[in-house]
């Protein structure tokens, strides 16, 4: 992780730990410097992914503060829970999952383009329920291969893959590319989601990085419409 990635990330804890609080100025970024021991322009760029990242508001003159967004909001916005994986996002509440198929076989090719690996490689081929509370929120389809994530067992689906990739394989992940948009449940689905009627899911399509650039994850995760949301901040 480079030095600016690291501030930014320690910037970013604070602040949805609450040790920043919304409307409180951050350090000036002279102070900073002498903080973490680093140029203006390392502490420029940590700041700066902060403010695309919609956590913090530079006003010319006074200096960088915390946005006035609902705690709720800011820790579903911050760049770390995203990639916390469902268990550790819903910490406190009653989490479970649903194995329903855990498989090893060759990719297709345009899975292994994105994993970048061969078709004759092998891939974990994982389907899971995800429950919140007792209630089915999303299927997720996970692909992925078994020599970077080597040992992935049973037991670990059935709680956390990410926190087994950080917490055992001593592995960072660092980043991923999302496609969201509306579509509508399989029958299966409808089954798995308790979905009555007529109604759309979100689908997330997913490419996670570890921060050495290796994808690690191909992914589709269907979540009910009804029981989720997504959150982004747009900056100009």
């Amino acid at each position: 992780m480079l030095k600016y990635e690291a501030i930014a990330s320690d910037l970013r804890k604070q602040i949805t730990d609450g040790v920043f609080t919304p409307g409180q100025q951050l350090a000036l970024e002279k102070e900073m410097c002498t903080q973490y021991g680093v140029s203006r322009i390392t502490i420029k760029r940590a700041v700066d992914e902060l403010v695309k990242e919609g956590l913090v508001v530079k006003r010319r003159g006074s200096g960088t503060f915390v946005k006035s967004i609902e705690d709720k909001d800011v820790k579903e916005l911050g760049m770390a829970n995203q990639f916390n994986g469902f268990a550790a996002t819903f910490k406190g509440r009653k989490v479970t999952t649903k194995v329903v198929r855990f498989d090893i076989i060759h990719p297709e090719k345009e899975v292994a383009a994105k994993l970048q690996m061969s078709v004759d490689d092998f891939i974990y081929d994982i389907v899971r329920v995800r429950y919140l509370d007792d209630e089915p929120i999303v299927v997720e389809y996970t692909q992925m291969p078994i020599q970077l994530i080597p040992g992935l067992k049973r037991q670990v689906l059935e709680h956390s893959i990410y926190s087994y990739i950080e917490g055992d394989l001593k592995l960072k992940i660092q980043s991923a590319h999302r496609i969201v948009r509306a579509t509508m449940p399989t029958e299966e689905e409808k089954q798995e989601l308790e979905i009555k009627g007529v109604m759309p899911i979100l689908e997330v399509k997913q490419v996670a990085f570890l921060d050495d650039g290796r994808p690690f994850e191909v992914s589709i995760s269907h979540h009910r419409g009804d029981r989720n949301a997504f959150r982004s901040v747009s900056i100009r």
